[in-house]
């Protein structure tokens, strides 16, 4: 039996948390652009990560875990600027960074460990 995967578990509620967050950014706000761009990436680093557990090699579950981290930096971004332009409420915007703090704290120690290794 698979032991449960933190990362995995926290980047698959986050990307559901974004999908429903998104979905109201598209349709209610009418906010087409940003809200696709949001969505693209704050989900991409679930699929990267489930990638990187499926992996071939050492290299290619570290490649993987990588771009999971840069997609998670640029949802950094895109959540920081709908928030500063008021598109997207304060409350949200905090709920989101804090649960999408956690999954970089995650990563960014993954990649450290990763990087500490020797092939």
């Amino acid at each position: 039996m698979m032991t449960e995967n933190p990362a995995l578990t926290k980047s698959f509620d986050f990307s559901l948390k974004m999908v429903s967050l998104c979905r109201k950014l598209i349709y209610e706000d009418k906010e087409f652009v940003l809200g696709k761009q949001l969505l693209r990436c704050s989900t991409s680093n679930g699929a990267n990560l489930e990638e990187a557990i499926g992996g071939f090699s050492r290299n290619d579950f570290k490649y993987k875990i990588s771009i999971a981290y840069k997609e998670a930096r640029e949802t950094h971004y895109w959540i920081r600027l709908l928030m500063r332009s008021k598109i997207l409420s304060g409350e949200e915007g905090c709920s989101a960074l804090k649960d999408l703090e956690e999954l970089l704290k995650i990563l960014t120690a993954t990649l450290k460990t990763l990087n500490k290794e020797r092939f």
